[in-house]
């Protein structure tokens, strides 16, 4: 016989956990499915443990930017696989809290691939288990490379358990991990190379800031390769060939590693979707504006499979909340991602928040843009970074921040003060009549307006 259940959810990660807490509080019955270990994209294979890394790298860098300012001895180096040890003190007990924390809330838990079965059903190891509600909070995977011998590229999760850095990496694709990855791996000690068929590596971000973090990419020795397509990747003895064409000249780069790094997309394929009525248009989901289902009303999405909003952690959290609130309560609320502050964990850090200049000027609003690199300012000095400012919008009249770009030291805390501005409708003003604690990065954000 089947399991009945209020709410089924697929997926074990921040958006599944959120959900399916909020509704287990609310009195349903509930259970999770995973084929993962339990926790999630972010704590196991993706902010979390990424970010262990890039502490590690930024100490590094701090302590070599500082030689000859006080800094001496011998030259600080990375333990590659110590530093993965540690890594794993933060992952490896996260699926045994998760289940933990699942028993005590009597959230059933199951281990399995699932797949629908009807629209009310899902099959997971030889049970089916039926709900009132499904929520798929799948997460996303590596998008699928048709490139000859992609066989023999790891992914951004093998590459976060390596034992031992190779010597020679290429990095394929020019966003988020493709920069973070290559930023840790050449304070590490390894020669990089990224390359990526677009324009300029991080477009989401401003491409002026993205210009000032390319020094720093030319800086430690990363050679980034723009608009050039790897076209086959071949077993080279113990290493890599990887044979890529570029601006109508052919190239080989030869690796010990070669890592995907050129997106992620929601992990659909396996649901089945048709056997539940859940349409779905290019690998994306179609969803109202209440994050359900157009074609099937039992069934709602989160995180990275609802595609709604930017692909991050804090977004996949609201939108669990979104998600169970409506259905608990009906269709009663949506999504809100004013403000939604994102930061590519390069050292230094680039960070962004609210409008492009682009993206201002489409719209018909008139706003004045403080742009300034700010190498000489305290903030930067005294810590020697050379990578430091800013572009930040202020709408005329209403004094409105529209946008903020930054880049260098604690941009990446600077950044949520930006994101509540725009949130709360702050105006440039309210900003600057703050009393912020000196010397710190807050105190720039004044003379940035």
């Amino acid at each position: 016989m089947n399991k009945q259940y209020d709410l089924v959810v697929i997926g074990t990660g921040t958006a599944a956990s959120g959900a399916a807490t909020q509704c287990r509080s609310a009195g349903w019955t509930v259970a999770v499915i995973d084929h993962e270990p339990f926790g999630g994209t972010c704590a196991m294979r993706g902010c979390d443990p990424k970010k262990v890394l890039v502490g590690a790298v930024e100490a590094i860098d701090h302590s070599r930017r500082m030689r000859g300012k006080g800094i001496g001895g011998g030259e600080p180096k990375i333990a590659w696989n110590e530093l993965i040890e540690f890594k794993r003190t933060f992952t490896e007990p996260v699926p045994a809290m998760k289940e933990k924390s699942f028993a005590k809330n009597g959230v059933d838990a199951y281990h399995g691939r699932a797949k629908f079965r009807g629209h009310h059903s899902v099959e997971v190891g030889g049970e089916v288990l039926e709900g009132r509600f499904i929520l798929i909070a799948v997460g996303a995977v590596p998008m699928r490379l048709g490139i000859p011998g992609k066989d023999h590229i790891i992914t951004s999760t093998e590459f976060l358990e390596l034992d031992q850095l190779p010597k020679k990496i290429v990095l394929l694709g020019g966003g988020f991990i493709a920069a973070e990855f290559a930023h840790i791996a050449a304070r590490a000690g390894a020669q990089v190379t990224v390359l990526e068929q677009a324009d300029r590596m991080l477009t989401p971000f401003d491409p002026d800031i993205v210009g000032w973090l390319m020094e720093k990419f030319s800086e430690v020795g990363i050679d980034v390769r723009l608009r050039t397509s790897v076209t086959a990747i071949d077993k080279d003895g113990g290493g890599f060939s990887v044979r890529a064409s570029g601006d109508g000249n052919d190239e080989v780069f030869n690796a010990d590693l070669v890592v995907h790094a050129a997106g992620r997309v929601p992990d659909l394929d396996p649901l089945d979707l048709v056997a539940a009525g859940v349409e779905s248009d290019k690998g994306r989901l179609k969803l109202n504006e209440f994050l359900q289902s157009v074609s099937n009303p039992s069934v709602y999405a989160a995180g990275d499979a609802a595609s709604n909003g930017p692909p991050l952690t804090p977004v996949a959290s609201h939108n669990a909340h979104i998600a169970a609130g409506n259905m608990l309560n009906g269709n009663c609320e949506k999504p809100n991602y004013l403000g939604v502050p994102s930061v590519a964990f390069t050292i230094p850090p680039i960070a962004s928040v609210g409008l492009g200049e682009q993206q201002a000027r489409d719209k018909g609003l008139k706003f004045r843009a403080q742009h300034k690199k700010a190498s000489d300012w305290y903030t930067a000095r005294h810590v020697a970074e050379t990578a430091y400012g800013f572009k930040v919008l202020v709408e005329e009249g209403s004094d409105r921040i529209l946008g903020a770009h930054l880049i260098g030291p604690h941009v990446d805390e600077i950044i949520n003060v930006f994101a509540l501005a725009i949130r709360k409708e702050l105006t440039a003003k309210d900003l600057k009549t703050a009393i912020f604690a000196y010397p710190t990065g807050a105190s720039d954000i004044g003379y940035m307006l």
